[in-house]
């Protein structure tokens, strides 16, 4: 929901909207999603780029002088127990929650291309001082503006395929962001099994992230609002012919009144939404809308993708062996969030996200059983090549379960 603003008609007409599926739609679809691929990309790439010796020469020497040491008491953990590393991966998500709030203050009054700009601008900067960093203090920097970049663009992206897709294809335009989302974290780790040799590498795979940021804020130039939006600020002729573009029919006059009676509708209601939100009647919908995302993030998801080259060296893999299985994690997760568009509008999201729910239970049982049995008890912090291979695989059956639901 963006500040309150998010209005996609549901009037129960829907199967009377006419819609072709246009190229402007697909257009649309993919230059949004963008935001997707340069989330995505940031995800994939900050744990290559921390396991790289000469990224950690430069700003964590300290890091690299206890990776370096051989001893069997130290784990790899211990060996990345750095709170200045720990800081350069973070501070992303501070900025990210700090700028989530003006933004859907943005993406409601002023428009989700506007919102869409913003974003594209703060991640280009970003990413220009991170892949030119001299200091430490570039790093932070830049990656509180790619924070900023990313609060803006998780506000109107999603929200903008969701206000330009037609009602039938509405769910697998919204998994499109995802879908980008896991194609950008496998990028990111294909550019790190390139760069990794290369003393310059961590510039380019930092880099390399401008060009789905200037994707975005181009195509935030460029592109339409949407009718949506249009109608909450009171341009109506214009959403008028948006909306009979993007649907390649002049006949949009159901779709538009539900529109239009949507926002109407929102518009109608004068108390604040916070205050809305915390009346008992909607008190179930406000617990599940808090207890889903918190229990997602806790399955341990971005700890996988984030660290999973630290994750596999620690197993026992070399610095490449460790990459090249975060590639097949990456790829499993793209393929697996591609199951999840074909099906999602034909199951349901309850089907997906129930058979989710148990597929990641059993996985992350059988890893955690695998590495308390064999890990805990090595003297050398290498597991049996066979176990390695098992807790792999698990871990993919765990990325395939959140891909598709």
């Amino acid at each position: 929901m963006a500040g309150g603003g998010a209005v996609v008609a549901s009037s129960g007409r829907e199967n009377l909207h006419e819609s072709k599926t246009t190229w402007f739609v697909v257009m649309t679809a993919f230059v949004a999603a963008s935001g997707g691929l340069m989330f995505g990309y940031d995800n994939g790439v900050s744990g290559g780029v921390s396991a790289m010796d000469p990224f950690l020469e430069k700003f964590f020497p300290e890091v690299l002088a206890q990776k370096s040491v051989d001893s069997s008491k130290e784990t790899a953990y211990c060996k990345y127990d750095s709170q200045k590393l720990q800081t350069f991966t973070s501070v992303l998500f501070l900025a990210g929650l700090l700028a989530a709030f003006p933004a859907g203050w943005v993406t409601t009054h002023k428009g989700r291309k506007t919102s869409m700009v913003i974003s594209g601008a703060f991640y280009i900067v970003g990413c220009i001082l991170l892949a030119a960093a001299e200091h430490i203090s570039m790093l932070y920097v830049g990656r509180i503006l790619l924070g900023v970049g990313v609060g803006f663009a998780i506000q109107c992206t999603t929200l903008y395929n969701s206000e330009m897709a037609p009602a039938k294809l509405r769910g697998a335009m919204n998994i499109l962001f995802q879908w980008m989302v896991t194609i950008g974290i496998l990028i990111a780790q294909l550019v790190n099994y390139g760069t990794e040799k290369t003393h310059w590498g961590w510039r380019l795979s930092l880099g390399i992230a401008i060009i789905p940021a200037i994707i975005l804020f181009v195509g935030g130039l460029l592109l339409p609002e949407t009718p949506n939006s249009l109608v909450e600020r009171g341009f109506h002729e214009e959403a008028r012919r948006v909306l009979t573009k993007l649907r390649g029919t002049p006949n949009i006059d159901i779709e538009y009144e539900d529109i239009v009676l949507a926002v109407e509708a929102a518009q109608a209601v004068k108390e604040n939404p916070w205050k809305t939100l915390m009346r008992p009647q909607y008190r179930p919908q406000l617990i599940i809308t808090i207890l889903m995302p918190f229990f997602q993030q806790f399955t341990g998801i971005n700890a996988v993708i984030f660290y999973s080259p630290v994750l596999f060296s620690s197993l026992g893999s070399g610095d490449s062996a460790a990459l090249e299985s975060t590639l097949i994690v990456g790829a499993v997760n793209v393929v697996a969030t591609m199951v999840a568009i074909g099906l999602v509008d034909r199951v349901g999201r309850r089907a997906l996200l129930l058979e989710a729910g148990f597929q990641c239970t059993v996985a992350e049982i059988i890893v955690a059983a695998l590495l308390g049995h064999y890990y805990a008890q090595s003297s050398d912090g290498q597991l049996p090549d066979n176990v390695s291979i098992a807790v792999i695989v698990m871990i993919c059956v765990f990325i395939a379960s959140f891909a598709w639901s």
